[in-house]
């Protein structure tokens, strides 16, 4: 499931719901990975997140978009942002010199808006990384007792965790799950919750019952 690869009408009197983006999962993929994983009343609030990696702050998941670690992309010369927007994009142009690395330019299909992207190293931010489970989210939900070698896995999962995406919706998401955040295509809203679930199944990471009936919400128009 991890590979999954317009206007929103979600909500208006009268209309469906567009059909799903093409490569979204199926209605029966998403109830099989609903199965798949805990369910718990509501998210709890772990003490002890630091994201930051400055002098006496607490790095809990690493160092961002490091190269060091084992897994898909780890230790392969490359930071972890430009692994993922060299695999998410087509027509990329990488910096000469930098063997492949470094990515100066890319189209992106965007997986939250259904909408062509160009990226340029001048304008990084229009396009970001996502964590399709967000960082504070997964600790909350059980991370905060992972090793640490596992948690910089986990930042860092090209294949699971995750998705180049435009930044105004990244930016959007936050930190929410899905009862509180969905892609503003709806579309895409199938795509979004196979990625969820896959990456807590995959790491038996929970989901709360209010994402479960979102989810599983979601799941009738796949």
């Amino acid at each position: 499931m991890a590979a999954f690869g317009s206007c929103d009408t979600t909500g208006i009197p009268g209309l469906s719901p567009p059909p799903p983006a093409p490569g979204s999962p199926t209605r029966v993929q998403i109830e099989e990975l609903l199965g798949r994983v805990q369910v718990v009343a509501a998210r709890p609030d772990a003490a002890g997140y630091e994201r930051g990696c400055k002098a006496g702050e607490g790095c809990v998941f690493g160092p961002a978009w490091t190269d060091d670690y084992d897994g898909p992309g780890g230790h392969d010369g490359c930071g972890t942002r430009d692994n993922v927007l060299a695999l998410s994009m087509t027509n990329v142009m990488f910096r000469d010199g930098t063997r492949n690395c470094v990515v100066l330019e890319g189209t992106l299909a965007d997986p939250y808006s259904g909408e062509r992207l160009s990226f340029t190293k001048a304008d990084a931010g229009k396009i970001q990384i996502d964590h399709v489970y967000p960082l504070s989210a997964a600790w909350d939900m059980g991370a905060n007792g992972w090793p640490v070698d596992k948690r910089v896995q986990f930042a860092n999962d090209i294949d699971f965790n995750l998705l180049a995406v435009n930044g105004d919706d990244n930016q959007s998401k936050s930190d929410s799950t899905p009862s509180q955040w969905l892609p503003p295509n709806a579309a895409y809203h199938c795509f979004y919750a196979g990625k969820y679930l896959s990456v807590a199944a995959q790491y038996a990471l929970p989901i709360t019952q209010e994402d479960q009936r979102t989810l599983s919400s979601v799941a009738r128009d796949c």
